[in-house]
């Protein structure tokens, strides 16, 4: 009785599901653009760095009382034997508060992008030494630099922009 209708609907049952799946995969590629993709990427990077960092100034090239006092107080390096304390917390929390901001900046641009994601993917490592319970998180975002460094900041970019203007 189902192989009759199937006949009767012009096609097999496995081929009408062969259609159906085509047919999803068709509006999943129309939605999932590589160049959407990426431009999603270098957001969803960028975002919780810009708002770490927007956190550790009070002023141009001011670093906040509290940034200071996290990375000397707070902040614990994790490694074998330790946690340590940070050498020259000053310096480390004006260079964190530094790379959260530039960093974003140039992935939401997409300048520098694989530079940028490269930055962030080297501030994740340190992040997750000094917050190893969060490794759930920081994957994400280690994932999402490891994206943008091998595949580029796709065409919704200034890169991609200079680089026709270049060839051009």
């Amino acid at each position: 009785m189902i192989m009759e209708n199937d006949r009767l609907a012009g096609g097999s049952l496995r081929q009408n599901v062969v259609a159906l799946v085509m047919f999803a995969i068709g509006i999943v590629r129309s939605i999932a653009q590589p160049d959407i993709v990426q431009f999603v990427l270098r957001i969803a990077l960028a975002v919780p760095f810009w708002k770490s960092g927007i956190l550790k100034w009070s002023g141009f090239l001011h670093l906040s009382d509290t940034a200071v006092t996290l990375f000397t107080e707070e902040f614990m390096i994790h490694l074998p034997g330790g946690p340590y304390p940070y050498p020259a917390p000053t310096v480390f929390a004006f260079l964190s508060g530094s790379g959260e901001i530039i960093f974003p900046i140039l992935l939401v641009l997409g300048l520098a992008a694989r530079f940028a994601a490269l930055g962030l993917l080297f501030m994740t490592v340190i992040v997750e030494l000094t917050v190893p319970d969060g490794w759930p998180i920081h994957i994400t975002w280690a994932a999402m630099a490891l994206a943008i460094m091998a595949w580029g900041p796709g065409r919704v970019s200034l890169d991609h922009a200079i680089r026709r203007g270049l060839e051009s």
